[in-house]
């Protein structure tokens, strides 16, 4: 069933960024199976937990996931990167479904904080790419959640290990991350960030610490040609590639 949907989602991603000619087509194949999972087992059957994407300019498989599962029709779907449309090519809060809008990187994570500290009794998940970890603001936002042992909030981290324009270690090392994070106060998991088994399983998971999971992904998932690929953070498919790539999948 997870496959199904992610593979779906994918077709749906790469067809629609070909056609408005839109950036960020590897970043969002990277965390489709980590949204299915969260959007198919803690949020759609629960309406008081919270998701905050804070790698805004993935947006678009946020709402291929929402428009999946019947937040809003595939015709407003279709009108993504459009004139005067709300379907905005960094996620919008007036995207049915969407509850906080980011993409200037760091500010998701302090927003999830302070919704985590003020309502103890919801739980939020927040997604960040593994480059806006060079944010102070998300470090600064870590203090306050390990401070108040904000339980009720997950943090996942697309690790894809690219960021715009080149690899993340090449810009600011972020490893050992794991030690960073412990050294926090944080509970940490490293998976795999496209087994739909393992993603629900850590998200599952109760810990006594606020939980951070490292989703180990791959840039450009399923698509053997953009995988681990800079090119294609900002590169959209032609129609031969977009042909190309549906195959791939």
């Amino acid at each position: 069933m997870y496959s199904k949907i992610s593979r779906k989602i994918r077709k749906t991603l790469l067809e629609i960024t070909s056609s408005k000619k839109t950036a960020h087509i590897a970043s969002n194949l990277s965390i489709v199976d980590i949204l299915v999972v969260i959007y198919r087992d803690f949020v759609k059957k629960n309406n008081k937990n919270e998701f905050i994407l804070s790698k805004g300019h993935a947006c678009l498989s946020v709402y291929c996931v929402l428009s999946y599962f019947k937040y809003f029709s595939k015709s407003l779907l279709n009108s993504f990167g459009d004139n005067n449309t709300v379907m905005m090519c960094h996620v919008s809060h007036k995207v049915p479904g969407v509850k906080i809008s980011t993409g200037s990187l760091g500010h998701g994570l302090p927003i999830a904080a302070g919704k985590a500290f003020a309502n103890r009794k919801i739980k939020i998940f927040v997604l960040l790419s593994d480059g806006e970890l060079n944010e102070g603001s998300n470090w600064e936002a870590l203090l306050f959640i390990a401070h108040h042992n904000l339980k009720n909030i997950k943090i996942i981290i697309d690790f894809n290990k690219i960021q715009s324009i080149d690899f993340v270690q090449n810009v600011i090392k972020m490893e050992p991350m794991s030690k960073k994070f412990r050294s926090f106060g944080f509970f940490v998991s490293s998976i795999n960030g496209h087994s739909h088994k393992q993603i629900y399983q850590s998200l599952n998971k109760k810990n006594s610490k606020p939980h951070i999971i490292i989703a180990n992904t791959i840039k450009g998932k399923g698509v053997s040609f953009m995988e681990n690929s800079v090119l294609w953070h900002y590169k959209p498919p032609n129609k031969e590639e977009l042909e190309l790539a549906i195959k791939k999948l």
